[in-house]
């Protein structure tokens, strides 16, 4: 599969002692890093379909902690030399990976584990309430044609 162009991933370590575990997600002397917008946190419960959206500003570094999801990017850039690809992700507790979606990608995402998925944003813009730089499209449009059903294979 080819990675959409300026899509990078980071692999996380995961440091456990008899305490407990520790993981870094990322660091602001990381080669991804740009800039801290905000931080939260979104659920998806289990079958879920969270999509499509995309940003015009918004860098999203995207990390399942809990659970596990099929993350689903859709280049929709015009001048990209990877328009009209689809690469899927499956992270989360299972594949701890830092994944980052640059501006122009439609991305989306389904809960792939019998448990209630806890994914963590950490963008590079705070949120606009009175002028939110998302553009979204429902999870069947016809403008990508992705079909969210489980494949197995």
């Amino acid at each position: 599969m080819e990675t959409i162009t300026g899509v990078k991933t980071k692999k996380l370590k995961i440091l456990p002692d008899e305490r407990g575990r520790l993981m870094e997600i990322l660091r602001s002397d990381d080669e991804m890093f740009t800039k801290f917008g905000q931080v939260y946190l979104t659920t998806v419960y289990p079958g879920v379909v969270k999509a499509w959206h995309y940003h015009k500003k918004q860098l999203d570094n995207v990390v399942a902690v809990k659970g596990m999801i099929k993350l689903v990017l859709y280049d929709a850039r015009e001048n990209s030399k990877t328009h009209g690809k689809v690469n899927e992700i499956c992270i989360g507790e299972h594949n701890p990976l830092l994944v980052q979606i640059p501006k122009g990608v439609y991305h989306g995402w389904r809960c792939i584990s019998s448990e209630e998925a806890y994914v963590l944003n950490c963008t590079d813009e705070v949120y606009d309430y009175d002028n939110p730089d998302e553009f979204r499209l429902a999870p069947d449009s016809k403008d990508i044609g992705y079909d969210w059903t489980r494949k197995d294979g």
